[in-house]
């Protein structure tokens, strides 16, 4: 009995020394900041069947490999209703749950106020789809960066300017004209880029106009802008008004050339648009018909999915997740300030939206695409690079 006792132990400690050199699985907590309600309920969607594909990748393959330990990722999905201080509270109540990382908001309108929170908290945050310059800068009209907000979109800077030149330079526009919602960061900021770019360049806009979140009658604008003699009208708005601007564009007699932002990258704005918008053109992300084979991977995934074509949103969102993965990978730990410090320094990540790196501050370095609305479909128009 004493010489099986013996044996029996041998088994246990050889049993137990065998499953302390198995690398042990852990979970890590990512918060996901979105719009799921509110009025551009399409982005929270395609932001939260992005994010879940992104995690059930990771955990399907066996968790994410960090210094040697497998992490199962948790994800922790808030709806923020696509208002500032649903934004503000969802940041606190995920940094109470103990994320790590939050992914999110989107709209910069919501982004913004929550990366003051997430920056005074010391909590990393990624935006997959907010361009204004405000969410990554510290303080407006300053030059200093937040430390721990980054985005995986680029920033209005970039995306007005190409908006701007593609105006004169391919649509050969003399007459250009602005109509955009002055309630709204996003547009605002857009606009005044747009402006400013085409102004440097010696061609003056026509006609400026504002409108306030909400407002469905743009008579009045479209009106000026006609009375102007615009050839060409830029709208920095989002999918879900932009169908009715156009149509009402049109009753006024408007039969130049319409120009858009990556705002307009819902799918949704074509059943809503129909021919109104045909032949208008928007710069934003990616597109569908010249993905890479990393991109057509995630395209056929999320088809596979949700049985439907991921919108630059959707592409956005998974990016975010895969810098998040890559910087984690690259740290070897799980501590915020490492990993926070493994973002800033990723000088090349391959994503879905392409080729992106960090130089100093959380605003990526990488190219946009112009697309055509053609044939009822987006196709690839050109390419801008930084």
């Amino acid at each position: 009995m004493k010489r099986l006792s013996l044996l029996f132990s041998a088994v246990i400690l050889v049993s137990g020394l065998l499953t302390a050199c198995q690398p042990a699985t852990s979970t890590l907590k990512i918060g996901l900041n979105v719009e799921l309600t509110g009025s551009i309920p399409a982005v929270g969607e395609s932001s939260q069947n992005a994010a879940e594909l992104a995690v059930k990748e990771i955990n399907e393959a066996g968790g994410l490999d960090i210094g040697g330990r497998k992490y199962k990722i948790e994800l922790i999905v808030k709806d923020n209703g696509d208002k500032k201080e649903s934004a503000e509270t969802v940041t606190q109540e995920l940094l109470d749950a103990g994320v790590l990382a939050m992914i999110g908001p989107n709209a910069s309108r919501n982004a913004i106020p929550a990366s003051e929170i997430a920056e005074a908290k010391k909590l990393i945050m990624i935006s997959p789809w907010s361009t204004n310059p405000q969410t990554t800068l510290a303080a407006a009209g300053t030059s200093q960066h937040k430390q721990y907000v980054f985005r995986a979109a680029f920033i209005d800077d970039f995306q007005g300017t190409v908006a701007a030149k593609f105006a004169t330079a391919d649509l050969k526009s003399k007459k250009p004209a602005v109509l955009y919602d002055a309630d709204s960061a996003y547009n605002t900021g857009i606009a005044q880029v747009y402006k400013q770019t085409l102004e440097e360049s010696g061609v003056p806009v026509v006609a400026f106009e504002k409108y306030a979140t909400g407002d469905t009658d743009f008579t009045k604008q479209l009106e000026a802008i006609q009375a102007a003699g615009a050839d060409s009208l830029f709208l920095p708005n989002y999918y879900n008004e932009v169908p009715l601007q156009v149509k009402q564009a049109h009753t006024a007699g408007f039969t130049g050339w319409f120009v858009g932002s990556d705002s307009w990258g819902n799918l949704e704005i074509l059943s809503q648009c129909g021919g109104d918008c045909e032949g208008a053109y928007f710069t934003t992300h990616y597109a569908t018909d010249i993905a890479t084979p990393k991109a057509q991977s995630f395209i056929q995934a999320y088809q596979a999915a949700y049985t439907k074509t991921p919108d630059d949103v959707a592409a956005l969102t998974y990016d975010s997740f895969g810098l998040l993965f890559q910087a984690l990978q690259n740290a070897g730990k799980t501590e915020s300030q490492a990993v926070r410090d493994a973002l800033a320094s990723i000088t090349a990540y391959e994503g879905v939206t392409g080729n992106m790196q960090f130089k100093g501050t959380g605003d990526p370095i990488k190219s946009a695409v112009v697309i055509q609305i053609r044939s009822g479909r987006f196709a690839y128009f050109q390419s801008a690079n930084p």
